[in-house]
């Protein structure tokens, strides 16, 4: 599956919950419930894993826990907060980079509507070949 494909799914999951659900649940909740229906679409999410990096050869075990990891490629960072702060693209840029992945999503499950609560960082990602798919260009 392509990275496209997997964070496609996930927002399509994302919106299709926040629908149902409502916005300002606990993200515990959101997380719980997107998880399943990941794995109900046969992806592998991943919750609440422990993410390990070492730092001038010290080992940090356990050094944060990524909400969700798709896959193994995707980071998702979920919020239930009235509005995205800059210290959130911070967080997931830090957590994408220890644990070297190239694509996140912070999903604020907290906004009016999901599509105002969707935000894709990457990093470090070469173009995709196809025209047809946009990964970071503006329309």
């Amino acid at each position: 599956m392509h990275l496209d494909d997997i964070t496609g799914a996930v927002l399509d999951e994302a919106i299709a919950i926040h629908r149902e659900l409502g916005p300002c649940l606990l993200e515990s909740v959101y997380e719980v419930v997107l998880a399943a229906a990941l794995e109900q679409r046969g992806l592998r999410a991943d919750r609440q894993r422990p993410i390990t990096f070492s730092f001038r050869n010290i080992q940090f075990e356990d050094a944060f826990r990524a909400d969700l990891i798709v896959e193994d490629l995707v980071i998702v960072e979920l919020k239930s907060v009235d509005h995205l702060a800059p210290v959130h693209t911070k967080q997931i840029l830090t957590y994408m980079r220890l644990a070297d992945v190239r694509v996140g999503l912070i999903l604020n499950f907290g906004a009016e509507t999901m599509r105002q609560g969707i935000k894709r960082v990457v990093r470090d990602l070469s173009p995709p070949s196809s025209p047809a798919i946009r990964v970071n260009r503006r329309s």
